[in-house]
């Protein structure tokens, strides 16, 4: 490429990071790493309505917990900054003046309740809803009476009124859109404020950014940015616009139908790998089989050119299966620093350190998210067992399993304390003098211990209960069911 790859990520701050953007980000990421470019973070906060306080902070945090390290940004600085749009009005407003100036843009004092009645006449007709122009014949001393009388007023886009603008999309190809369709739209608000369109234009101008990757959402709005490109005389940049994220039934991902943030997902436990990687194979592939990747291979595969144009589905059983493969391949210590928490704000007493390590040591190959590993680990927070399940009953109820149930205690009986070898001699001589072997002597244990049919491993378990407990919950169930 003739010229270094600068890529931007540019959130509004107006809540938690949608998993969405986090693919915008990711993307982005990964085209100027591949190149071996600069990917810039900008915050733009022009829309103060929606405007969350915190939100910047917590969008650069969660950028940071998947490892989407940006080389310029609010925090970080730059040779481009500020990086925050509310901190550069003066820059939109002198570009402003200037489209004034050439004819590129308008002053408009139509008042809320005008522009609501032209858009009911306009949908009474069947017409599409834009603006009609009714401000861009005003005279200049038309204008100028107005400011002078201290009218409210918007300065918007004069958009050609005849013939097409042509896009090209590295993703979507040649689309065209005819002008007379296209609104004038609103660049300076009346609070002074500039619009996205003006302000994403000027920015990525002046922080020199190559390429414009973004969700599909804002392709209908780029006639109107290369209107502006056009009018400030300004080379576009290249586009690419990525398809979205859609629910199983194909609609719009949205919280109406589970969670969107980056937050929600971390909460629950979530590695930042694994949702990083999910996130990548959402609209792009790298033309094999492959599932999974780190962040370094995604940035050495990843191309433009492979991603599709047709949205993406959220598949959480997929994420799901993907998050537990890369929970099992964590070290034991990055296992007990990952699931401890977990298992705290469940409610579990962690104080013993040496027991919880083994706890999560015995149930983390169970789960697929951090949330669940008190469930897989309930039983070694239990003092009393309660058999739920249909198998687990029967199992309980056969009349071999009150046998090994009975003689087992009497062996135990015969212990000081209670170890996986010892374990292993009391249930051989049950075996030999009883005659029962396999399933129908070691499933009733497992039953009995643990009231499933699977689940942690029977070592672990009579390691972590010890002589007392196991003799205890044995003696359950021979109550109950003997």
């Amino acid at each position: 490429m003739s010229k270094q790859v600068r890529t931007r990520f540019a959130p509004s701050p107006t809540g938690y990071l949608h998993v969405g953007g986090l693919r915008t980000a990711l993307f982005n990421y990964l085209y100027a790493r591949h190149h071996g470019g600069s990917f810039v973070l900008r915050i733009e906060d022009t829309d103060q309505t929606r405007y969350v306080e915190g939100a910047t902070e917590q969008l650069i945090e969660s950028l940071k917990w998947a490892g989407l390290s940006y080389d310029e940004g609010p925090d970080v600085g730059g040779d481009y900054g500020p990086y925050v749009q509310s901190q550069r009005l003066g820059i939109y407003r002198e570009h402003a003046e200037k489209l004034l100036a050439s004819g590129d843009a308008y002053y408009c004092f139509c008042t809320p309740e005008e522009l609501e009645a032209m858009r009911e006449r306009q949908i009474s007709r069947g017409e599409q809803p834009m603006y009609d122009g009714t401000c861009r014949s005003l005279t200049t001393e038309e204008v100028q009476k107005k400011l002078d009388e201290g009218i409210p007023h918007v300065i918007r886009l004069k958009m050609p009124r005849e013939g097409e603008t042509v896009v090209e999309d590295v993703i979507r190809g040649t689309v065209r859109f005819q002008n007379e369709l296209v609104d004038d739209q609103i660049l300076i608000k009346s609070d002074g404020f500039p619009t996205y369109h003006l302000a994403n234009v000027v920015d990525d101008h002046l922080m020199e950014i190559t390429h414009v990757i973004r969700g599909e959402e804002w392709l209908q709005s780029v006639p109107k940015h290369l209107q502006l490109y056009k009018a400030f005389g300004w080379e576009p940049p290249v586009m690419a616009h990525i398809p979205l994220l859609l629910n199983p039934d194909r609609s719009k991902l949205s919280k109406r139908q589970g969670d969107v943030s980056v937050e929600d997902y971390r909460e629950k436990g979530y590695l930042p790998q694994a949702l990083v990687n999910f996130v990548a194979l959402l609209g792009w592939n790298p033309g094999t089989d492959e599932e999974f990747f780190t962040l370094e291979e995604l940035v050495q595969q990843f191309s433009l050119e492979r991603v599709h144009k047709a949205g993406a589905v959220f598949d959480i059983n997929k994420l799901n299966w993907m998050n537990g493969h890369y929970i099992r391949q964590l070290s034991e210590d990055e296992l007990v620093s990952f699931l401890t928490p977990f298992l705290e704000k469940a409610g579990a007493d962690v104080s013993d350190a040496e027991k919880t390590r083994k706890i999560i040591l015995a149930v983390y190959k169970k789960i697929e998210r951090g949330i669940d590993v008190y469930d897989a680990a309930s039983i070694f927070y239990k003092e009393t067992l309660e058999v739920v399940e249909k198998e687990a009953v029967e199992i309980l109820t056969q009349e071999t399993t009150c046998t090994v149930l009975r003689n087992f205690l009497q062996k135990l009986d015969t212990v000081d304390t209670l170890s996986m070898d010892n374990f292993k001699e009391l249930m051989k001589t049950v075996q030999q003098e009883t005659g029962i072997k396999g399933p129908a002597l070691w499933k009733p244990m497992r039953v009995a211990l643990t009231g499933m049919v699977s689940g942690p491993e029977l070592p672990a378990v009579i390691e972590i209960f010890g002589k007392e407990k196991v003799s205890r919950f044995i003696r359950q169930m021979v109550e109950e069911y003997c």
